[in-house]
């Protein structure tokens, strides 16, 4: 037998045996596919209505403006036309090249042969040249409500993404070389991937983004040495230990937000905020939230500020001795605090010395990128899905907050995984980011009906806990931490309800960066700068525009904020005391509950 016999053979026998894997694998998609139960259509679109309001103003335009809507699609006809003749003359003289590209640079199409190669280039071109005329179409569009057409143009948007040519293997450069080269491996990889995905969400397609067997809370990640010195139905409280001989007098007491979990601020040694804190000298308590199941569909903000705030507040001062605690609320957690503040004032307890709020919303009269998802048909489906699962499950606010940027959280990391047969990286704040919560089922529909629609807080009032909670009640000292690229709580809309605290003492920030990469921002790494600007009573614009430009993190500032307020230094504090036992090693036990699928 030659060599090229041989090699032949070979290459059948590989092929054959991928056959026989891609039978296989097609066995378990079917099954798998067989157990999805879709989601109610709510949760997937908005009402016809919407969509036909839409059309009947576009037909509307045709009838008051032809001449302009004609125009639009002359021009893409125009182009597209001269594009697929450019690329034809070029053939004729025997050039295989792509024509000349006009269109803009962007990095899904950074593989080579969408520039050279004709046939990758046209799709490209055409792809792009129909995107813009679809986007300057639904600009155009006149006589709908403005949140109709924020949320056609963000629909229209996600089409527009999904049907990119990069997201389909037969035009995609990318996996098809990928293909060739593997022998149709990566494939068969791909597939395997897809399919791990949809049996770990019992057929719901949400892509992996981290290598969860990279992992292990309390091993390499969530690994700040400390204690469970208290638990009830609604969080574990964790107590660090200290690493300075000293420590400020009053303790310091986080509450991160419970749709995902705490250790977003002790991902690892370098760039843990806990760990940072009790670095400086502070007694740090962290209430870790419990992942909720059908027991908690009860559970409103009524008990998350009872039995949850003021509780941990209650423990935390009897575990110091101290009268008073420095308080920090993160997102959601924040929002809540200022209603647990609210409802302090009333009852005269003045048990917080200072609020720190990082990335939170109290005034959504504005609901930024979120209005699609905040209008009466969607939150009609929310409140259907809690009432047969007794909670919003997790991947649904995942899913939700994967589609404000879909190339990056849902496309792209689809592509490496399903045409590429790429493993996941292993990724730390990716894999936080695939840990989350659910949320209970009363408290999500008080949040989105009271706060995040009616508004409540900040204008008539919101009824918990028996009374009125307005914002105008806080009057603690507080500063406010934003980031400056934050599409989840845009620093403005933080800074118009920040505003409206009656504090004497106000501080406001803006951090580089987003959501996450603006908080855990550690100074050692001298990554992002932060503005600050000590007048607060114009317009966000205004503030912006007098503020300073500050290199380097905002961490050692805040401590610069939080220490005159922490008192005089005393001996460290081992986690609990004797009315206290310890009931675990820090991270405990409720950060390692997997939400309900």
């Amino acid at each position: 037998m030659t060599t090229n016999e041989t090699e032949t053979g070979e290459k059948m026998d590989r092929l054959n045996a991928n056959l026989a894997k891609v039978e296989a694998l097609s066995l378990r998609l079917t099954e798998v596919l067989g157990r999805h139960k879709p989601l109610r259509d709510e949760l997937n679109s908005p009402e016809p209505e919407v969509f036909m309001n839409a059309a009947t103003a576009y037909w509307q335009a045709m009838v008051d403006n032809p001449g302009k809507v004609i125009e639009n699609q002359l021009d893409l006809w125009g182009k597209s036309v001269k594009s697929f003749v450019d690329a034809q003359n070029l053939m004729l003289k025997g050039q295989f090249s792509a024509p000349q590209d006009d269109t803009p640079t962007d990095r899904r199409f950074s593989h080579p042969m969408w520039k050279s190669h004709p046939y990758f280039n046209l799709l490209k071109q055409q792809y792009m040249r129909n995107s813009e005329a679809i986007k300057t179409a639904v600009g155009e569009l006149e006589g709908l409500a403005p949140k109709d057409k924020q949320r056609i143009e963000y629909f229209s948007s996600q089409i527009v993404d999904m049907m990119s040519p990069t997201n389909f293997l037969g035009t995609n450069p990318d996996a098809l070389e990928k293909a060739v080269e593997t022998e149709g491996q990566s494939l068969i990889d791909g597939l395997q991937n897809m399919i791990s995905d949809l049996e770990a969400n019992n057929g719901e397609l949400l892509v992996k983004l981290a290598d969860e067997d990279a992992f292990e809370i309390g091993r390499n990640i969530a690994t700040a040495p400390g204690k469970v010195v208290y638990r009830n139905r609604m969080f574990e409280l964790l107590q660090f230990s200290p690493t300075t001989e000293t420590v400020h007098e009053i303790p310091l007491i986080i509450f991160p937000p419970w749709i995902n979990k705490y250790y977003i601020l002790d991902l690892k040694e370098q760039n843990s905020l806990i760990r940072w804190c009790v670095a400086q000298g502070y007694t740090v308590f962290v209430v870790s939230w419990v992942n909720p199941d059908l027991s908690h569909a009860d559970v409103g903000l009524d008990d998350y500020i009872e039995e949850g705030f003021l509780e941990a507040i209650t423990q935390v001062k009897d575990i110091t001795k101290q009268k008073q605690v420095n308080a920090v609320g993160y997102c959601i957690a924040g929002t809540t605090l200022h209603l647990t503040l609210s409802l302090m004032k009333q009852r005269g307890d003045k048990s917080v010395k200072s609020a720190t709020f990082f990335t939170t919303l109290t005034d959504f009269s504005d609901q930024g990128e979120f209005t699609p998802f905040l209008q009466d048909d969607f939150i009609d489906g929310i409140d259907d899905e809690v009432e047969e699962f007794g909670i919003l499950r997790s991947f649904i606010m995942q899913r939700t907050f994967s589609f404000l940027r879909s190339n990056d959280l849902i496309y792209g990391p689809a592509i490496k995984s399903y045409f590429l047969g790429e493993a996941p990286p292993a990724f730390d704040l990716l894999y936080w980011n695939g840990d989350g919560s659910g949320l209970p089922g009363k408290m999500a529909h008080q949040y989105l009906r009271e706060l995040c629609q009616a508004n409540k807080f900040v204008g008539e009032g919101v009824e918990l806990c028996g009374t009125t909670l307005k914002i105008t009640d806080v009057d603690v000292p507080v500063c406010a931490v934003t980031c400056e690229t934050d599409h989840i709580a845009r620093w403005k809309d933080c800074y118009n309800g920040f505003q409206q605290t009656k504090s004497r003492s106000k501080t406001f920030i803006v951090s580089q960066s987003g959501h996450i990469a603006g908080i855990v921002n550690p100074p050692s790494k001298k990554k992002y700068g932060h503005y600050t600007n000590t007048d607060v009573k114009g317009t966000a614009d205004e503030w912006m525009h007098g503020a300073t430009f500050n290199e380097g993190s905002w961490w050692p500032r805040w401590d610069g904020w939080l220490s005159p307020k922490s008192g005089k230094k005393v001996s460290a504090r081992q986690p609990g005391d004797e009315n206290h036992p310890t009931l675990g090693e820090a991270p405990g036990s409720y950060v390692l509950k997997k939400a309900c699928k």
